[in-house]
């Protein structure tokens, strides 16, 4: 959901900026980790993938947009805190270059897209996987936690607009317009989310950050079938 500048107050605004700026210099020094030869040509086709979903937009009032995200894709794949940093990144290069949400409004655009979905999709990812073993529990996973990253967003922006917005809509309408969207959005994100992820697994097991130590077994025996 990318709102324009002036859809929420200057202090809000300035506010999840310091908060956004934040998480992303500590996702800088954590990336590090989730990091090898493997993973950092996978953390770019990740950015692509993101950049262009994310250019499907949906409207929903007042001038703000909802569209597929990205963040729990990102965090399976390359890992949390590099997702974070990748969709940041996507978040970004649409405000510069193609207007897509302000510039005055990019803190809370990048909190919301970027920081909130990478941070939901992940923890829904990592309790469905410990209760669910294996590949199914790591695709059922996928499709859940890119299902509820998706509203989670939608009710951080919500929140914010009921503490800074500007205009004139009672909360009430704009969490239902912004709710109602984003978990239909959230489904079609989650069946996406979920056969990318198949299919990569079906592929390169080793290449899914979230599969690490769960397909391990696995991945040895195409190993071993390779040599």
């Amino acid at each position: 959901m990318h709102a324009p500048d002036g859809f929420i107050n200057a202090p809000v605004s300035l506010g999840t900026g310091v908060i956004s700026a934040s998480f992303l210099a500590v996702a800088l020094s954590k990336a590090r980790s989730e990091l090898d030869e493997k993973a950092a040509p996978m953390a770019g086709l990740v950015a692509a993938y993101v950049f262009a979903v994310q250019m499907l937009n949906f409207p929903v009032a007042l001038g703000t947009s909802g569209h597929l995200m990205g963040g729990a894709l990102a965090a399976i794949l390359i890992g949390p805190w590099t997702g974070m940093i990748a969709v940041s990144t996507v978040v970004i290069l649409q405000a510069l270059l193609f207007a897509d949400g302000g510039l005055t409004a990019l803190g809370f655009n990048v909190f919301n897209m970027a920081i909130i979905t990478v941070i939901a999709g992940w923890l829904v990812f990592q309790l469905l996987t410990k209760v669910i073993k294996g590949r199914t529990g790591i695709i059922a996973g996928a499709f859940l936690a890119a299902l509820v990253s998706v509203p989670a967003s939608a009710v951080a922006f919500v929140f914010q607009y009921s503490i800074g917005g500007t205009g004139t809509l009672d909360i009430a309408d704009v969490f239902v317009a912004m709710f109602s969207v984003h978990v239909l959005i959230g489904i079609g994100e989650g069946l996406i989310t979920a056969l990318t992820v198949t299919a990569v697994l079906a592929l390169r097991p080793d290449l899914v950050f979230g599969a690490r130590g769960k397909v391990q077994a696995n991945l040895e025996i195409r190993e071993s079938q390779v040599r």
